[in-house]
């Protein structure tokens, strides 16, 4: 569609808008106005942003719905409309349609891409058997890469950050592999797992600078990737399912023709299927972003108060029976992905809140899960310290304590900012600051963890 056209429709949006807002309610010109002004700036930064100038409006709308209520009844009544535009086939809407169309393209190529990469490696002639370790330290660098290509495509970052990311990932890549060691040693062995459950986590930090596209150093730019990174996540589960029942019903077809399937499913079709769903479900997320209602908000609100349950059992049963945490590897964890789970559910809530609204039972439910979490990984750190005091130090003990004193400094402060925000002394946007402004502080660890634990700790 031309863009004059396109100018014209986005007008009709504004004026259909400004109707609306004074057909509900005595308001003045001047009010209008502000608000237009800030619904205009919006619009355009999602413009910016990639999207086309229908979404932009609607998302912009229903994010003007935090600070004025009929915004938010206005992007309520539309929602089935702006269903159909989202879901209508590509090609026929005119601009957007190509537009959307060309998004979809490149996101199943590069998912192509590294559904074909993934078993690059054992196609030019590497065994296994020589080098077990291999795909467990390189996995994450199958696909993230791709998937920072794909954001650096669609938010068109320039040219220094294009080379900062690809330097990152050459960086993690030398390190993943430049440590790798013979099977049958055992700290190596440790060291080799601690680098392939950190390196994911330290490269989605280069994935979040890509994905917020300049707005890196912006709580807005973050939060928007702690949001992203929760849909995925979700939308990743549903494509697995999905991919489940459609192997299942695959593998059953072919059986009943005599044919056994399973060594090509398993060692074709599902490392292949696994990193190519990355891409396609973040591109799924970026397709409904801030559009249709988020899932992860309303998980939230669900497991917030099972968890908070959860852990005061926990505590009370252990003080009452008067037992300590039994330091197993797989306990220890398992342990600390509760925590994990804890501070996602803290995050998720934060990101779905209107700093402005006053604190409510929701509120006091979050910060009871908190302090709980809190308390809990403070049970956790006294048993990796009298381990470490009994035994001495290894890479999964060290490992481990870095990780709980870092979730024991976010959890403490979090409380902190929360029963503030709760007594009226502070505001709801210093505890959102400080989640996001802590996300770089678990990438560095993670990167610590890759890079000077198997020089330390190897044989």
């Amino acid at each position: 569609m031309a863009a004059p056209d396109c100018a014209i429709r986005i007008e009709e949006q504004f004026e259909r808008w400004r109707s609306y807002l004074r057909r509900r309610r005595a308001i003045h010109d001047s009010d209008v106005e502000e608000l237009e002004d800030h619904l205009r700036e919006q619009v355009s930064a999602l413009v910016d942003a990639g999207l086309s100038d229908d979404e932009a409006f609607l998302v912009a709308v229903k994010r003007m719905g935090n600070l004025d209520a009929l915004s938010r009844e206005f992007a309520r009544e539309h929602s089935e409309r702006l269903w159909k535009q989202l879901v209508v086939a590509p090609g026929a809407t005119g601009e957007r349609g190509a537009s959307a169309g060309n998004e979809a393209a490149v996101a199943f190529c590069l998912a192509g891409i590294a559904a074909v990469a993934v078993k690059a490696p054992e196609l030019f002639g590497l065994r296994l058997d020589e080098d077990p370790g291999f795909y467990a330290r390189n996995l994450s660098l199958f696909v993230l890469p791709l998937l920072t290509g794909y954001f650096v495509w669609k938010r068109r970052s320039d040219p220094a950050t294009r080379r900062w990311l690809a330097a990152a990932f050459v960086a993690a890549a030398v390190f993943a592999n430049v440590y790798s060691l013979p099977p049958g040693i055992s700290s190596g062995e440790y060291t080799e797992l601690l680098t392939a459950m950190h390196l994911p986590i330290a490269l989605w930090l280069v994935v979040g600078i890509a994905y917020a596209g300049g707005r890196w150093g912006e709580v807005g730019g973050r939060m928007d990737f702690v949001r992203f990174s929760g849909e995925l996540f979700i939308y990743y589960v549903l494509i697995a399912l999905g991919g489940v029942v459609l192997t299942g019903f695959m593998m059953a077809m072919f059986q009943a023709i005599g044919i056994d399937t399973e060594p090509f499913f398993v060692r074709w079709m599902l490392p292949s299927g696994a990193l190519g769903a990355v891409v396609i479900a973040s591109w799924l997320v970026e397709a409904k972003q801030s559009v249709i209602e988020n899932m992860a908000p309303v998980l939230t609100r669900l497991f917030t108060p099972l968890f908070a349950i959860v852990l005061l059992a926990f505590l009370a049963t252990m003080t009452w029976t008067g037992r300590g945490l039994d330091f197993q590897r797989d306990i220890l964890i398992a342990f600390d992905l509760l925590l994990v789970i804890v501070l996602g559910l803290l995050l998720y809530a934060i990101s779905a809140r209107d700093a402005q609204t006053p604190a409510d039972a929701f509120d006091v439910m979050q910060v009871v899960l908190v302090i709980s979490a809190l308390l809990a990984d403070a049970v956790a750190l006294w048993a990796i310290a009298a381990r470490i005091s009994e035994f001495g130090f290894t890479p999964n003990r060290v490992a481990a304590l870095g990780e709980n004193l870092i979730l024991l400094v976010n959890l403490a402060w979090s409380a902190v900012l929360y029963l503030r925000f709760l007594r009226g002394r502070g505001s709801f946007a210093s505890l959102e600051r400080w989640q996001t402004a802590y996300l770089p502080v678990y990438a560095g660890w993670a990167a610590i963890v890759v890079i000077l634990f198997p020089p330390l700790f190897g044989p």
